[in-house]
This record gives C-alpha cells, sequence and structure tokens, in this order.
C-alpha cells in the first residue's frame, strides 16, 4: 500500500488551476497599487533573528522560524543558555520589519515620501486552522516619509480599489486612533502600565460583550474604579449616530468632554476617504484595536459579512524605523490578508489563462507538435499541449473549464502551417 505523503502541516500545494487563479488575483491588485503610484520591492525571506526579535513584531515574534547557525555541534545544543542563541537568522513573519529594514539601507536611493508594495509569503508557526496558515501570501502597500493624514488617505483608496477590482463590494473599513484609545483608557483612570492588557481584552468586546470584558478586566486585576467607569461607559444608553462619518460622529462615541487632535485628523480621513471612493465604505470604530503594539496613530481593518475576521488591516507605525536608523521617520501601512481574500473572490472560469491547446495524437510527428506550438507562441499567446485521450470530449470539457476557447487537434497527417485553430464552444 502506497504511503500517503502530504506537504508539511499548516501549508499547502496549489494545483495548476489554483496557482493560476491565485496569479490572476495577485495580478489585479499588483496593477491597482501600481496605478495609484506605488513602487514594487523584493526583500529576502529571512532576516538576521536579532532584528527579528527586537520588539517590532508584537506577539509575531514568538510565531517566528528560526534558522540555525551554520556549524553547531551536538554539544552546543545543551550549553546554549536560551534557544534563540544557537539561530542568527530567522523566516520573516510579516513584511513590514523587512521593509523597515529595507529602508534603513537604502534611504538614499529611494525618493521620499517612499510608496511600496511588497507581494511575498511571509511563515508563522501557527497552530494551524481555517483562515490560519504557518506559509501564506500578505499584499502589503506602505507609504514611509509622509507624517500628514494623506498618507493613510492614499493607503486607503488604493486599497478599496484593489478590493473592488477583485469584484468585492460589500465590505467595511472600520477605522480609529490608538491616541484616542490611550486618551479613554486615561479618562477612565487605568494607569500606563495596565493599558496593554487592558487593551488585549476590549478587543474581544465584539466576541464576549462588555459583560465579558468587564469581567475578564476584575479578573485581572485591573484598578477598580477604572474598570467600573468603563463599564459604566459600555453600558451607557446608545447616543444618537450623526449621520454620516465625521468629527460629530467621532466625538458622539467618545466620553463627553475626551478631546483630541486625533479626532479632527480621523474625521478628515474618514470624509476625503467616503468623497473618494463613495458609498458607506468607512465606518469609525472607537473599540478597534488592532494587536500590533507598534501602532501610534490611525488604525484600520477591512471587515465583510461572509468572513468571522478581518481579511485587512494597517495604521501608522511612526517609531519603527527610527528603531533603525536612531531618527525618526513617519510611516504607514496596509496589508491584504491574501489567503483570506481568495476565499471571498470569484473569477470566471480559467482566469489567469488564455492557453490554447494542442491535442497531438500519437501519431503525430513531434516536428509537427513543436511547429504548431510556435505558431501560437510567435502570435503572442500561450501554448498547452495535451496528448489526445481516448475520451476526446471529456478532455475538451475539462480544457474549457480551464479557460481555454480554441484548440488544435495534430496528427500524423497535419500540415503545420495550415491547420487551423477550432473554437471549443463550437464543438
Amino acid at each position: 500500500m502506497a504511503q500517503q505523503v502530504n506537504p508539511p502541516r499548516g501549508m499547502r500545494d496549489f494545483l495548476p488551476a489554483d496557482k493560476s487563479a491565485r496569479e490572476a488575483i495577485l495580478s489585479i491588485i499588483r496593477r491597482t497599487y501600481l496605478a495609484h503610484g506605488f513602487d514594487e520591492i523584493e526583500t529576502p525571506v529571512a532576516e538576521d533573528s536579532e532584528r527579528l526579535h527586537a520588539g517590532l513584531g508584537g506577539d509575531n515574534e514568538k510565531l517566528a522560524f528560526a534558522i540555525m547557525r551554520r556549524g553547531l555541534r551536538v554539544e552546543d545544543l545543551h550549553t546554549a543558555e536560551a534557544p534563540l542563541d544557537l539561530a542568527d537568522l530567522g523566516l520573516r513573519f510579516d513584511l513590514t520589519v523587512p521593509l523597515a529594514r529595507f529602508y534603513a539601507t537604502h534611504r538614499a536611493e529611494l525618493p521620499r515620501p517612499f510608496r511600496a508594495i511588497q507581494m511575498a509569503p511571509v511563515w508563522r508557526a501557527e497552530r494551524p486552522q481555517k483562515g490560519r496558515y504557518r506559509q501564506f501570501v500578505q499584499c502589503d502597500i506602505d507609504i514611509i516619509g509622509e507624517a500628514g493624514p494623506l498618507a493613510e488617505i492614499e493607503l486607503l483608496t488604493a486599497s478599496v480599489a484593489a478590493i473592488r477590482a477583485l469584484g468585492i463590494d460589500d465590505f467595511t473599513i472600520r477605522v480609529n486612533d490608538r491616541r484616542l484609545l490611550i486618551g479613554m483608557l486615561e479618562y477612565f483612570g487605568f494607569s500606563a502600565d495596565e493599558h496593554d492588557q487592558v487593551l488585549i481584552t476590549v478587543d474581544k468586546l465584539d466576541k464576549i460583550a462588555a459583560a465579558g470584558v468587564v469581567a475578564e478586566l476584575r479578573e485581572r486585576g485591573m484598578a477598580a474604579g477604572a474598570v467600573e467607569a468603563l463599564e459604566a461607559f459600555l453600558t451607557r444608553p446608545a447616543a444618537a449616530e450623526a449621520p454620516r462619518f465625521g468629527e460629530a460622529q467621532i466625538r458622539a462615541a467618545l466620553p463627553e468632554g475626551l478631546d483630541s487632535p486625533a479626532i479632527a485628523e480621523l474625521a478628515m480621513i474618514g470624509e476625503a476617504v467616503t468623497a473618494a471612493v463613495g458609498g458607506d465604505v468607512v465606518a469609525y470604530d472607537p473599540w478597534l484595536v488592532r494587536g500590533m503594539g507598534y501602532y501610534t496613530g490611525p488604525i484600520f481593518e477591512v471587515a465583510h459579512p461572509e468572513l468571522g475576521y478581518s481579511f485587512g488591516g494597517g495604521g501608522r507605525y511612526d517609531g519603527m524605523i527610527g528603531r533603525f536608523l536612531g531618527e525618526d521617520v513617519p510611516a504607514a501601512g496596509f496589508s491584504l490578508g491574501f489567503e483570506r481574500l481568495v476565499d471571498l473572490v470569484t473569477l470566471p472560469a480559467g482566469a489567469g489563462s488564455n492557453a490554447t491547446a494542442i491535442v497531438y495524437d500519437s501519431s503525430a510527428d513531434p516536428r509537427t507538435i513543436v511547429a504548431v506550438r510556435d505558431r501560437v507562441v510567435a502570435a503572442g499567446g500561450t501554448a498547452r499541449l495535451v496528448k489526445r485521450p481516448k475520451k476526446l470530449a471529456q478532455a475538451l470539457d475539462a480544457l474549457a473549464t480551464d479557460g481555454i476557447t480554441e484548440f488544435y487537434l495534430v496528427d500524423e497527417s497535419t500540415d503545420a502551417a495550415a491547420v487551423e485553430a477550432k473554437p471549443l464552444a463550437a464543438r
């Protein structure tokens, strides 16, 4: 009995049709982002271990795959004080940390602001489950060197265009600002050293509701008065919403008297994006947290009613690149979760394939087969050689499903210069 051989756990193989569809989706995203003025770059799959574990990647650092140093001896495995002492490299767990290093390396050669596209695989030691894999593709755009809200407006409008170009319309971009989140925590009375733990719990609000958030904060031993103030705010009578996204709507969702320059800035972003893309795409969510601790300003996530999780998000991370350069450089980015996005996209049958099939009989002269193939290629097409099976009709049906609309039949009597393609639809 043959042994079943599967890909590594949490990773996947892709058959030709799946690969073609994925490339077609990537092509649409890439084309849209290029049209919006972003330039594509490429970085190595591995980065220095100390850089990947420098506190820039939040909890994702714990999921990084380490690459062991060359020349290790057996005794090294027993004498190392920590496992990471044995590693000098690691597989990238996102594209943001490599981008920060890339900019620090090449800043003299890059324009400022610099608008980057990265579309590439990353690796995390996840517990495999639906929507989570150990190897997956991210599609990122980032703007480095733009301190004002123009960066966020560019990121969001370009991403809306990319999502819509894929035929997805029923989505919402939730926006918030980390400065407003911290302002609320201070307003309620949480101390600075409690903020991170409080935000971890608040991030579960849509799953465990207000009562669950309050109960968990009490279990964690957070300041009682602050928890009571938060509870009172979460359970207050709902305020009437402002008719559109704007400053009035944001202020209505915040504690009375809380003020911040972030309010007007976030309102500008939401209003500008709405005016540019149309529809009710942008929504203010005062409890949107985003788990990455490096965010310093506006943050956003893309939600879809068919998914129980976001398929994209990002925000401003002004402090990260300065960790490499020793000087502050403003930065903001947006990432599309490609693997989740693929589940929402329905492409026409055979999208990404414009091949012409050359169906050849076993009696056909190989020189004739190649000559017909070369005719197709010389005309700018893509040729797929298919050996004629016993059941030709079934084979042609399968080719049509793959998006092929015409084919050549080549046998021992075929004249390569005179044979004509036949449309599959006319069989």
